[in-house]
């Protein structure tokens, strides 16, 4: 009984990090202002892994220009999340995100967006990474 609990234990554990990873990655993602914008990205790069991770890094100076010329600010809160599936050291977990925006450096009313996206999670040594990010209309 013990070694079932153990092992129950193992995989709540791995399926609460997967959950914790992809909602802390939608936060980053969407969390950015143009005051500290390469903070922001460098914050991107190091909780991400494979094509992403190298997609995100070939598209990150275009993105900071363009961040700090229109003065853009963003805040993201995520509303939920739930793991879709997991195949051994890899997840999809969806993760519903409010933003709200202001640019030129002017805080108008912000009228809050809502995003879902789909992230995949891949564990990398002791802890996980992002691997991927799909919007979900």
């Amino acid at each position: 009984m013990a070694y079932t609990a153990s092992r129950h234990q193992n995989a709540d554990n791995t399926r609460n990090l997967f959950v914790e990873v992809a909602k802390q990655g939608a936060i980053n993602l969407t969390t950015i202002s143009y005051t500290e914008v390469d903070q922001d990205v460098r914050r991107i790069l190091d909780s991400s892994t494979g094509i992403f991770h190298e997609d995100f890094q070939h598209r990150s100076q275009p993105f900071i220009d363009v961040v700090k010329q229109v003065r853009s600010t963003s805040t993201g809160t995520v509303t939920a999340a739930g793991l879709e599936s997991q195949d051994g050291d890899q997840a999809q977990v969806l993760v519903a995100v409010e933003v709200k925006t202001a640019t030129n450096g002017a805080p108008p009313p912000q009228q809050a967006r809502n995003w879902r996206m789909r992230i995949s999670v891949q564990k990398v040594g002791d802890g996980a990474k992002v691997s991927n990010v799909q919007f979900v209309p």
